[in-house]
């Protein structure tokens, strides 16, 4: 039994090793074959991927409800721009900056959230998205108010021949790579695995052992710091903040991204975020009047064919593959019922019935007769 289990583990090692180099292939060759505006477009999925895959952590394996992630957004993208325009500081030193103070703003927001669950968390976190962009626009010293904050962008070095959008691209391609695999690695492990055994079960849970308070915490600590590394990768691709980038709609659209995208994925958080990349493009282009009616029904017709997402959608058909592949084999692999064989004698005629009034009727126990008789 044991031998079998390492044997399916190495095989779904083996699997993710190869889909993550198919996929790394891909994403390498691809901004030189597309346009400026494309590569854009494909740079800002990589940022949502960032930000839902810490969403995901929270609401998708620690059953907790969030409407405020666009809060940690807006975050970790003032934090970016500011050191970039205050203090004139390189790109990548924003990175680690921006993790940590989204870090421990998600840690002092988790601890009042413990008391909280359900609809009433969900008010609550939403409150701190309303609220926040006002207050970046009273602070004008220090945000830029309602103007913003306008910094430079990444600037290819001279030896790698890349235009702009195309190292922005990889630049975040890497960091992305990096936090996705963080994700994979974190719900993988005793940290993970407790989140699970949260959100299914906190009585059977905290028999077990599992602290819930501290999981709870570093659960929305771990969320809001994927949340600030997206926004400063949004601050490195668009060059520009402002309160109204990040209003309460954006956190709406995050959470509804990760629910089309499928809770509880691996691969959720980067189809959420094709979602919220090109679906509001497409609503657009079918109504200009309307799109955010447009971008509903679309929502509703994704959960009406795909009600556990679209990753769980792929999953489905992938299972519907292997078990119609299993039935052909087993089908291939069953005797087949060979028929009987013939038989090369001739038919022999049927008796033909004895005249009735020729045969005397003998006694009933009488001997047989023989033939002198």
């Amino acid at each position: 039994m044991r031998s079998m289990t390492a044997v399916l583990d190495r095989t779904r090692h083996a699997r993710f090793a190869l889909a993550a180099l198919l996929a790394a292939a891909v994403a390498m060759v691809v901004p030189f074959y597309f346009a400026p505006f494309q590569v854009f477009q494909l740079t800002m999925v990589l940022v949502y991927a960032v930000a839902l895959a810490g969403l995901n952590l929270l609401v998708g394996f620690g059953g907790q409800i969030s409407l405020g992630h666009g809060a940690f957004f807006a975050a970790g993208a003032y934090t970016a721009a500011i050191m970039l325009d205050r203090f004139d500081t390189g790109h990548l030193a924003t990175l680690p900056v921006a993790a940590a103070a989204c870090f421990l703003l998600g840690l002092g927001f988790g601890v009042p959230a413990l008391r909280l669950r359900g609809l009433y968390l969900a008010l609550v976190t939403l409150s701190l998205a309303v609220f926040l962009p006002p207050l970046l626009k009273r602070l004008e010293a220090v945000t830029g108010g309602s103007m913003g904050l306008t910094v430079g962008k990444p600037q290819p070095p001279a030896w790698s021949g890349l235009a702009e959008d195309q190292w922005t691209y990889f630049l975040v391609l890497a960091v992305a790579a990096v936090a996705l695999l963080l994700a994979r690695n974190l719900l993988r492990s005793r940290v993970g695995r407790a989140l699970l055994a949260v959100r299914d079960n906190e009585s059977a849970a905290e028999v077990m052992g599992v602290r819930l308070s501290l999981h709870k915490t570093f659960a929305f600590a771990w969320s809001a710091m994927f949340a600030g590394v997206a926004g400063c990768l949004y601050t490195w691709v668009i060059g520009f903040v402002s309160p109204d980038s990040f209003s309460f709609v954006l956190s709406i659209t995050l959470l509804a991204g990760l629910v089309v995208g499928g809770l509880a994925s691996l691969y959720g958080p980067l189809l959420g975020a094709a979602f919220v990349m090109y679906v509001p493009s497409v609503a657009q282009d079918l109504s200009e009047a309307a799109p955010g009616v447009v971008f509903g029904l679309l929502i509703i017709a994704v959960m009406f064919v795909a009600p556990t997402g679209l990753a769980g959608l792929a999953s489905r058909a992938g299972a519907a593959v292997a078990r119609r592949r299993a039935g052909a084999a087993a089908s291939d692999l069953s005797p087949v019922a060979e028929p009987p064989p013939e038989s090369t004698s001739e038919p022999s005629a049927p008796p033909t019935p004895a005249d009735p009034e020729s045969v005397e009727a003998e006694p009933v126990g009488a001997p047989p007769r023989t033939e002198k008789e």
